[in-house]
């Protein structure tokens, strides 16, 4: 698949690290049926570039680079309260020279502190323009077009990159991603049985799905829902990687079993805390030193010991989970992950 036709920006200049983890595979396997689990490996999008990294600096490579090729000067983006997308969209328009503005959407009322740490923090550091405040339910792209109406306004031009970055072009960052570990897995000899990820807004789960059947590479991806069950968030994956696929020409329609997502680990609302993720931070942080965040990854990986512990995942079995960043956020939930040690 070629990806050189696309306009990119390169944020991250090295392969994102993969690691396995035994000291958490021996903690999750006392906990599983007969002592034995999965044994896990870890791949480090946490580690890419525009700091403190996460898996939409792969898909703004691509929304950034179509950005200026369009001549905006300003990137419109939305969010929740704590957004890592948004934070990582305003870390690229500082290194590009351009302006960023946020619509951020209060999913849980009155959630919004402009005065916040973790990411909040960070918007304010890195010189956020403006920040409009929309209730729960809102339509994000109506609002966010008015944004754009307004700069326009002014003789300006915004370029509106959707929640996570999650169209077409930034889907393209992961199917780079599957390119990546393909050969990463090549050069280091190591043969993975499944993928496990996080399924929100869709861009990263579809991408991957459109990047592996692309690539030809037979390991099945196992999403763990972030703010739905798979009654909805399949249809959204699906959808996502058929216009991935559309837009690198594959030719193909993308088979309904290649989507698979679990739900039951995000409840009771996206980015509201649960006692499995705080088990999940604090069980990868003191078995391997690596640290999760509240409202995606945490949650991911509380899938991941849930199906364990369940008999889901094999005695033995490698899987591959990819941590997509958020440790921002981490800071704002100190009291939340703590509190429970």
């Amino acid at each position: 698949m070629d990806l050189s036709r696309f306009p990119r920006r390169r944020y991250t200049p090295f392969v994102t690290p993969l690691e396995f983890l035994p000291n958490f595979s021996k903690a999750l396997a006392a906990t599983c049926p007969g002592g034995q689990g999965p044994d896990i490996w870890i791949k480090r999008d946490d580690m890419l570039g525009l700091f403190p990294g996460g898996n939409k600096t792969r898909k703004l490579e691509f929304l950034v680079a179509d950005a200026l090729a369009h001549g905006a000067d300003t990137l419109v983006t939305c969010g929740a309260p704590q957004s890592n997308h948004c934070r990582i969209t305003l870390a690229a328009a500082v290194k590009e020279g351009l302006k960023c503005r946020f619509v951020i959407e209060e999913r849980v009322p009155n959630s919004y502190n402009a005065d916040a740490s973790g990411n909040n923090f960070m918007f304010r550091l890195m010189g956020v323009e403006a920040i409009t405040v929309v209730p729960g339910g809102s339509n994000m792209a109506l609002a966010m077009q008015q944004v754009v109406d307004d700069l326009a306004v002014e003789g300006r031009k915004g370029y509106v990159i959707p929640g996570g970055g999650s169209n077409a072009i930034g889907g393209l960052g992961y199917v780079a991603c599957a390119q990546e570990l393909q050969q990463q897995l090549f050069d280091q000899g190591v043969q993975i049985d499944r993928l496990v990820v996080g399924s929100g807004s869709s861009g990263t789960h579809g991408g991957l799905v459109a990047g592996f059947l692309g690539n030809h590479i037979n390991i099945p991806i196992v999403g763990i829902g972030v703010s739905r069950d798979p009654a909805d968030q399949d249809p959204l994956v699906l959808k996502e990687a058929q216009a991935v696929a559309d837009l690198l020409g594959m030719n193909m329609t993308i088979p309904r079993e290649a989507v698979v997502s679990v739900g039951g680990y995000w409840q009771p609302k996206y980015s509201v805390p649960n006692p499995a993720m705080i088990e999940a931070v604090q069980l990868l942080a003191r078995t391997e030193g690596i640290p999760l965040d509240p409202v995606y990854t945490g949650k991911i990986m509380a899938g991941l010991i849930g199906l364990a512990r369940q008999g889901f995942f094999k005695p033995g079995e490698k899987l591959l989970f990819l941590h997509t960043g958020g440790l921002p956020s981490l800071h704002a939930y100190e009291s939340v992950v703590l509190g429970a040690a």
